[in-house]
């Protein structure tokens, strides 16, 4: 069984510039699909953006299409979420999740393993 571990969270200034990862133990991630979702005080997750075992599918939240960007090292088991000009409004606890099948998804509910979170918060 996999487990995931989030890191790179931390406190920003809104224009600012943060990296996440996600690092996988017990197997590796090359054969599955990853995705990162958020979720703010209140609020339900949501989806973020999601990669294909391939690296070569991408899909991305409109909320931050030409801002954020996810990309996987699968030498490293790691899969990351670079994310620029950040807003107040990206404040939540991100998560990585494991999705087992090659195709990305924005559907949390399709994804079968979850980090514990990494918190991000953005000042205005």
């Amino acid at each position: 069984q996999v487990q995931l571990a989030e890191s790179g969270g931390g406190l920003v200034q809104a224009g600012g510039s943060l990296r996440l990862s996600c690092a996988a133990s017990g197997r590796t991630l090359s054969s599955y699909a990853m995705g990162w979702f958020r979720q703010a005080p209140g609020k339900e997750r949501e989806f973020v953006v999601a990669i294909s075992r391939s690296g070569i599918t991408t899909y991305y939240a409109n909320f931050v299409k030409g801002r954020f960007t996810i990309s996987r090292d699968n030498t490293k088991n790691t899969v990351y979420l670079q994310m620029n000009s950040l807003k107040p409004e990206d404040t939540a606890v991100y998560y990585c999740g494991e999705r087992l099948h090659s195709s990305a998804s924005s559907y949390s509910h399709e994804y079968d393993y979850w980090g514990q979170g990494t918190q991000v918060t953005v000042s205005s």
